[in-house]
């Protein structure tokens, strides 16, 4: 047998939890090889270029972030376990974010990297759900980060200690809009789990972006003596006695390792293995990304990170009837870090984020596609401007703005190989990364950890539970 068609482990897909997972086995002399099929590694959380700029491709923030000395979170365990130093990294926290609800936003609760700014906003504006929301954070504290997930509702919970139904839906928006695959709710185990990651911890970022995070993990795998196969998917997974014997790749040659780790998702890993994705609704989303030749405070807007809005006191969390649901979104503004000494972005951004149907978009053909990115992406900015500060004179983004461009839930699947865009994956996850192939393991997104933090944490998780103990 051609050694370099045999590993230990062969590890599905170049996401953030792949290549976390891939650092981890090869610092304990797992030889370990990650196919992927596209040629950029990152999955969900890379980076593109276009026009000669370099745009994010789903990173807003990196949540979970700490000040150094904090011990004992997320962010912590992952610099430790893929002994990576944290300037290596180097993120820059938020300024300052808000959800705001209302029709132009007129109710407003802030946060920041400082769990108490969002605690004295919930005092002063709902000061009868103080108590019950301080027992909430206390249950978020309590919540090991690790083990079985809790599929109970998490709506259901969070009316045990709160019984105003728009602070309700206030703390609930980011947290879906963040980390959810159901709709109107989500699993009580991943509410904790973004709870954390947003509120009690915290946005930062590096200023060059996702590729500064995938820069410093390539490099360590690479000099961990991981290999990686670029351009190289896998087309299916051949099994035998209740094992993955092989992975034959789009090529036709057959790999051979003793465990498999997918980090694609579980449907598109059963795929792999024969069965067909189930026919159910997802959620997806569209995103405008607006250049500007001047930062956002010359605008009027320096003070906000990012903006989860909504324009009404119900927010509906739910797969759009039409192609985009331009009532409640996410604004951000990758400029409003704190960078320090070393200076800003060289340009402005705006990046708008709302929920969007896949079908009545997959159904298009090319022209009415490229037509409908046209007005989606003028009705959602004319939507997010309800709840930034009033421009003066009102035309001052369009005469700003030097270049755009938008993605959609196709675009989604034509670059990660998502079923139907879907973003969180499936909506009940995997928490304990086990198949029904005793050497088949996931991990990523429907294993139940979320976000690039989330993502990492997920890999090493996998790694040390399961294929690192035989």
């Amino acid at each position: 047998m051609n050694s370099g068609s045999q590993y230990d482990v062969a590890i599905i897909g170049a996401g953030l939890s792949g290549l976390a997972a891939g650092i981890r086995l090869a610092h304990f002399g797992r030889r370990v090889c990650i196919f992927e099929r596209h040629n950029a590694a990152g999955g969900l959380n890379s980076f593109y270029s276009l026009g000669g700029r370099k745009y994010d491709v789903g990173l807003h923030a990196v949540t979970n972030y700490v000040p150094p000395g904090v011990k004992g979170t997320p962010l912590g365990k992952i610099l430790r376990q893929l002994r990576i130093e944290r300037e290596e990294f180097a993120l820059c926290p938020q300024k300052g974010s808000r959800v705001a609800f209302g029709p132009r936003g007129e109710t407003v609760l802030k946060f920041t990297n400082d769990f108490a700014v969002l605690s004295a906003e919930v005092s002063a504006k709902f000061p009868r759900q103080a108590d019950g929301f301080a027992k909430l954070a206390r249950f978020v504290r309590e919540t090991p980060l690790s083990g079985d997930g809790d599929e109970a509702s998490a709506r259901s919970f969070l009316r045990t200690l709160i019984d105003d139904p728009l602070l309700e839906e206030m703390l609930l928006c980011p947290l879906m809009f963040y980390g959810s695959a159901r709709e109107d709710d989500m699993d009580l185990g991943q509410f904790a789990i973004m709870f954390r990651a947003l509120y009690l911890e915290g946005f930062a970022r590096p200023k060059e972006g996702v590729r500064v995070i995938m820069r410093v993990l390539l490099d360590k795998f690479r000099e961990a003596g991981g290999e990686r196969r670029m351009k190289c998917g896998v087309k299916s997974i051949v099994v035998r006695e209740g094992k993955a014997s092989a992975l034959i790749l789009d090529s036709g040659e057959e790999i051979f390792a003793r465990q498999v780790l997918s980090s694609i998702g579980l449907d598109e890993t059963n795929t792999l293995l024969g069965t067909p994705p189930p026919e159910r609704r997802t959620l997806g989303y569209v995103e405008t990304i607006s250049v500007l030749d001047c930062a956002p405070a010359t605008l009027g807007w320096g003070e906000d990170t990012i903006v989860f809005f909504n324009d009404s006191p119900r927010f509906s969390y739910r797969d759009p009837a039409g192609q985009v649901d331009v009532r409640s979104g996410i604004i951000c503004f990758p400029n409003n870090f704190e960078y320090g000494g070393g200076g800003g972005l060289s340009e402005g951004f705006l990046r708008v984020t709302c929920l969007a149907n896949y079908d009545a978009w997959a159904q298009l053909p090319e022209d009415a596609y490229r037509a409908s990115k046209r007005r989606w992406f003028d009705a959602i900015q004319e939507s997010a401007l309800r709840f930034l500060p009033a421009l003066d004179p009102p035309d001052a983004l369009a005469r700003r703005t030097v270049a755009t461009d938008m993605f959609t839930p196709t675009t989604v699947v034509k670059y990660t190989g998502h079923f139907r865009g879907a973003i969180y994956g499936a909506p009940a996850k995997n928490s304990s990364g086990r198949t029904a192939l005793s050497n088949l393991f996931l991990c990523g997104t429907d294993q139940g950890m979320l976000g690039i933090v989330g993502s990492m944490l997920s890999g090493i998780s996998m790694a040390n539970q399961h294929l690192l103990r035989t």
